[in-house]
């Protein structure tokens, strides 16, 4: 009984940490301004339409909830950190769509067994630690025959080199946690849905970033706006060394990516994966 109710106790403090770190910064920013098309890229490939229950999973400000609601999809955004639900609102009135904000956890969703016609997640539900644990409530609230759909970052591409980049510099992971970019993995998702979906599409694709005029300048924004980046550098804030060598590695991976002849342009690669529920 000590054992579980420890457990419980460690798991809370762990979700306590991650919504706190995702209401750092300034995330909405980043869903607006750098990746607003994947959500409308993960809604078409999930095939929405009209009158379907869609949920989307660690919604976050609703990059893939809005335009699924915009299809006349009756939606519900779920996630972690509802402070990003004001940006959220925000940016569903600017576009006239109407749908229902939820506080979730990706590991435990509020919701009975086979709620939704369509279940979505725009690189969300790949932060929750314990990825078996949340393919498994991904399935489980997708109705038989309904459709599951997922964005994630892939390992190799720039988002998880720099998942990479950081991990010298951040805390050691609690025990059982898994590396959000392995949901980039084609085989790693396929391993966690098994054997209960069918018909899996599963394509490697890029979202430009741009609009910095160096390295250094996405570095230092990135180090305002993006949660995990700045929870990264609050670990070291103790540490001028390590602060400086971390600066120099963000600066150096963001120069190797660089494709800009006029600012810097940057590719991040993500896997867009489509399946259906037996």
């Amino acid at each position: 009984m000590t054992d579980t109710l420890d457990a419980v106790a460690a798991d809370r403090a762990l979700k306590a940490k991650h919504r706190a770190m995702w209401g750092l910064g300034d995330y909405p920013s980043v869903a607006r301004d750098l990746i607003p098309e994947l959500g409308r890229v993960l809604v078409e490939a999930a095939g929405i339409g009209r009158g379907e229950r869609v949920l989307d999973v660690a919604a976050g400000t609703g990059n893939a909830a809005v335009p699924a609601a915009l299809t006349g999809a009756q939606v519900v955004a779920s996630d972690l950190t509802p402070e990003l639900f004001e940006a959220g609102r925000e940016s569903a009135a600017r576009a006239g769509a109407e749908l229902t904000w939820e506080e979730g956890d990706a590991e435990a969703l509020p919701y009975g067994d086979a709620s939704f016609d369509v279940v979505l997640s725009c690189v969300g539900v790949m932060f929750a630690p314990h990825h078996q644990r949340a393919a498994d409530e991904l399935v489980r609230v997708c109705r038989p025959g309904g459709r599951i759909g997922l964005v994630s970052w892939t390992p190799e591409g720039f988002v998880g080199e720099m998942f990479t980049t950081m991990k010298p510099y951040a805390p050691p992971p609690p025990p059982g946690a898994q590396p959000p970019p392995l949901w980039g993995d084609e085989q790693h998702v396929r391993d966690l849905l098994g054997d209960r979906v069918t018909d899996v599409v599963a394509r490697r694709q890029v979202v430009t970033a741009s609009g910095w005029p160096s390295a250094e300048a996405w570095r230092d924004h990135w180090k305002t706006v993006y949660g995990p980046t700045i929870a990264v550098y609050r670990h070291i804030a103790d540490d001028p060394d390590r602060v400086a060598a971390l600066d120099r590695d963000l600066a150096a991976l963001a120069a190797r990516y660089d494709r800009g002849t006029d600012g810097l342009v940057l590719d991040w690669e993500y896997l867009l994966l489509t399946a259906r529920r037996v």
